[in-house]
């Protein structure tokens, strides 16, 4: 099977097989008598996670330019996004419980609305597949809300050490989780509402 399948497939599916590895590399707990260790934890997983989102540009570039686009994936390649951006988030979650009381209740509150739009909008997807046989590749809104949640990731990560002592207070992950969650919330809105045209005019 993985002879058939193209570059740009291969880079979808290597993204979702390294997805848990991030979520180890985050969740792995520091002894407390290294706690240095967590500024290069957070460093080492902030690099893989962006490695890892880098390489959905490049499979959407090759397949562009290479006239390699299929609908396993312009399916696959959206899915492998909401592998990364779901499990990263929560393990954050479970590893922002260590040391924060607030934050942590306030990640869960946003990848719960995440999830929840993420589950209508595949469903959907998948009605209109196979209702038309149709696979709709995601649209410019929603690689916009990939992007800020993948912003929202980074800065979580970093900003402890970018900002030192003034980071253990969240102001810019705080500003990056609202941004996300908004952005969630409207191209989930914009999906549903084009697929329900869609639905609508193919009856």
């Amino acid at each position: 099977m993985m002879k058939k399948m193209n570059l740009p497939n291969k880079l979808t599916i290597l993204r979702i097989l390294l997805v848990p590895v991030c979520m180890i590399l985050i969740m792995l707990p520091i002894p407390s008598m290294f706690p240095n260790l967590d500024v290069w934890q957070r460093i080492i997983a902030a690099a893989l996670f962006l490695l890892i989102s880098l390489t959905d540009m490049l499979d959407g570039m090759i397949a562009r330019r290479k006239n390699l686009v299929t609908n396993f994936g312009k399916f696959l390649d959206p899915l492998a996004d909401k592998f990364l951006v779901i499990g990263v988030l929560m393990a954050l979650f479970i590893k922002s419980r260590e040391f924060d009381p607030v934050f942590p209740v306030v990640l869960v509150f946003a990848t719960t609305i995440i999830v929840m739009r993420e589950l209508a909008v595949t469903s959907l997807r998948l009605l209109v597949s196979s209702s038309s046989g149709e696979v709709i590749a995601a649209k410019w809104l929603g690689k916009i809300k990939t992007v800020t949640q993948m912003v929202c990731i980074m800065t979580i990560l970093l900003e402890p050490i970018v900002l030192g002592d003034f980071g253990k207070y969240h102001l810019l992950s705080y500003l990056t989780i609202i941004l996300m969650t908004l952005m969630t919330v409207w191209s989930g809105y914009d999906y549903i509402k084009g697929y329900w045209k869609f639905l609508d005019s193919s009856v």
